[in-house]
């Protein structure tokens, strides 16, 4: 029974890392599209996006223009361990048209 628990204590630190990917691509998809509406009204679409975002996630945060008038939206993967910082980035786009 010793041995076994571990492997539990791994399978819940993948799942929960698993839990925080699936999380940052939907946070991801929401500050692409507040950035998206903001570049469509004139706004900045970089303070939008990070509007939309939880202050953890917003140091990672990359916002570019993309040629065909969206607005793509980077972040960092957060790590279970927050003293490591994530190799992987995150990103999203999303195009509400042209002016």
């Amino acid at each position: 029974m010793v041995a076994i628990v571990p492997l539990v204590v791994l399978a819940a630190a993948v799942a929960w890392q698993l839990v925080l990917t699936g999380h940052t691509l939907w946070l991801a998809a929401g500050a692409a599209r507040a950035a998206a509406r903001a570049e469509l009204v004139g706004e900045n679409p970089a303070r939008a996006a990070r509007s939309a975002l939880p202050h953890s996630l917003e140091r990672g945060l990359a916002v570019k223009r993309t040629d065909a008038g969206g607005v793509r939206v980077s972040l960092r993967l957060p790590l279970l361990l927050r003293r490591w910082r994530s190799p992987v980035e995150i990103g999203a786009a999303s195009s509400l048209g042209e002016r």
